[in-house]
């Protein structure tokens, strides 16, 4: 799916002055909050994200979001790491 919108002149420069590109920052701002409101999972927002799970974890300090995981999810996270580990 494709979101477009308009940004001030002013929002584009402080996002770019500030290091980030406008449209990432956007997309993960947004996602970040749907998380934020435990409408999507750690695991979706690292598939989202396309990023790495401790990756999103940084993601997810930057915003001052807690990390909440289920058990569920906590069980696959570390059947993931035994079997990266050979176990």
């Amino acid at each position: 799916m494709i979101i477009s919108f308009k940004l001030t002149p002013q929002i584009e420069k402080l996002l770019r002055d500030s290091g980030q590109e406008p449209c990432q920052a956007v997309k993960e701002a947004a996602l970040v909050e749907l998380y934020r409101m435990e409408q999507i999972t750690h695991r979706q927002l690292t598939e989202a994200l396309g990023l790495e799970r401790l990756e999103v974890d940084e993601v997810l300090k930057r915003h001052d979001v807690p990390i909440d995981m289920s058990v569920e999810e906590f069980r696959s996270e570390l059947e993931s790491l035994r079997k990266g580990q050979g176990r």
